[in-house]
């Protein structure tokens, strides 16, 4: 079951869009190390990704934070059906 309200989730149709679009009390924010379980990638990878400028992210301090619609977009837009 997902969490939030309807106006936080988004759908596919009408996506959120960025951080600096919408109020940040809406987004939810992961660190690397939780990005990396839920891509089941290291660390390393997460952060190749957020240099590369395929993830967004914020910077706080010396550490990254990935909004976690962001992930969840990155992964949709990567699947494809290998049948």
């Amino acid at each position: 079951m997902a969490s939030g309200t309807p106006e936080q989730q988004g759908t596919p149709e009408q996506p959120l869009g960025r951080p600096d679009q919408i109020g940040l009390g809406a987004v939810q924010f992961l660190t690397v190390a939780e990005v990396a379980a839920m891509m089941r990638v290291s660390k390393m990878t997460v952060y190749r990704l957020v240099h590369g400028g395929e993830l967004p992210a914020a910077r706080v301090g010396r550490s990254f934070r990935v909004p976690k619609r962001a992930v969840e977009d990155y992964l949709r837009s990567a699947y494809f059906d290998a049948g």
